[in-house]
């Protein structure tokens, strides 16, 4: 899945549960610790597989449920340290929701659990995968086809949902680069 699609599914996961966990939209901040969660699996196996050839695969050390099973309860600690377990919980659901929207439609429709080993690494050798020469030319070689329009889709129905719940998050942001822009001025 592609980053757009990790970050639609996660919002769209956490929203359902701020929505009955707390009784209302998700705040800010959380939100923002969802997205980074949502990205972190790529953000660390991408380029020490595709660009520093570290790792043996794209899917490999940040997906796999070991380093889920000590990364989230840390980052769950942390923030219940600093008084926010919502930012910890949201980080998590990002995280998770990026492991299990990586396996593929055609495990799940065959029930061909191979292509899951990933998840299981470095105890099970990850699926064989098409090399790519670096992180460009990952996004290089994309190509639409229905699992990229089904990514879409989620990406459209996220968006609508976002603004209902009224854009958390992005008055953050715009807040933080108007600093960041004062400071560098």
């Amino acid at each position: 899945m592609w980053p757009w699609g990790h970050l639609a599914v996660a919002y769209l996961v956490y929203t359902v549960y701020s929505h009955r966990h707390d009784a209302r939209p998700p705040r800010a901040v959380p939100v923002i610790a969802l997205a980074i969660g949502s990205q972190f699996p790529d953000l660390i196996d991408k380029p020490f597989a595709w660009s520093f050839e570290i790792l043996p695969g794209g899917r490999t050390f940040a997906h796999s449920v070991f380093v889920a099973a000590l990364l989230l309860p840390a980052a769950y600690s942390l923030a219940c340290r600093v008084g926010r377990p919502e930012i910890g919980t949201a980080f998590a659901i990002g995280h998770v929701s990026h492991l299990l929207a990586d396996v593929p439609p055609s495990a799940i429709r065959s029930g061909d659990v191979s292509a899951t080993t990933f998840l299981f690494w470095p105890v099970l050798e990850p699926p064989a995968y098409d090399p790519v020469d670096g992180i460009l030319a990952g996004f290089l070689r994309y190509s639409m086809g229905w699992f990229e329009w089904v990514q879409f889709g989620l990406v459209l129905v996220a968006l609508v949902v976002w603004y209902r719940d009224g854009t958390p998050g992005l008055g953050s942001i715009r807040r933080g680069l108007e600093r960041a822009a004062e400071t560098a001025s």
